[in-house]
C-alpha cells in the first residue's frame, strides 16, 4: 500500500456510504491520531485500539444523523507523489468554514484552527465535511 491515509479515508467513506456502525482499520500512530482528530471535532462517535502488538487495529464507530453520514465528503489533499505544505498564514478554509482541514504539523496532527492558533504551518493531509 503506498498510500495509507488515503486508504484510512477510503475506508470511512465507504462504510459511511454503507451506512456500517463501525470500519476496522490497520493501526498506525498517524492514522490512530487522524481518528483522534476526527472524534475531536465530532465527525466519529468513538476511537478503540484493538488487538496485540503485532496486529493493532483502529475500530472508528462511525455517527450518523437518521440515515445519512455525518461526514459528507473526506478529501486527500497531500499524497506521496506531490506533497503539499502551507505556512501558518496560508491554511485553506473547506466549504466556506464548514469543514475542517488536518494537517501534520511540528506540534502533531492538528485541525487548521488549532494550527492557526498555536502558528504554526505544515503539511496538508486532507480536508473533512
Amino acid at each position: 500500500m503506498s498510500d495509507p491515509i488515503a486508504d484510512l479515508l477510503t475506508r470511512i467513506r465507504n462504510a459511511g456510504n454503507a451506512l456500517l456502525p463501525s470500519v476496522d482499520i490497520p493501526h498506525s500512530k498517524m492514522k490512530e491520531s487522524i481518528a483522534h482528530v476526527l472524534k475531536r471535532e465530532g465527525y466519529v462517535s468513538d476511537v478503540v485500539i484493538e488487538g496485540a502488538v503485532a496486529t493493532k487495529k483502529l475500530k472508528i464507530k462511525l455517527k450518523y444523523e437518521g440515515r445519512k453520514s455525518v461526514i459528507d465528503g473526506l478529501k486527500r489533499v497531500s499524497t506521496p507523489g506531490r506533497r503539499r505544505y502551507v505556512a501558518s498564514d496560508e491554511i485553506p478554509r473547506v466549504r466556506n468554514g464548514m469543514g475542517t482541514v488536518i494537517l501534520s504539523t511540528p506540534a502533531g496532527i492538528l485541525t487548521g484552527n488549532e494550527a492557526c492558533r498555536q502558528n504554526v504551518g505544515g503539511e496538508l493531509l486532507c480536508f473533512v465535511w
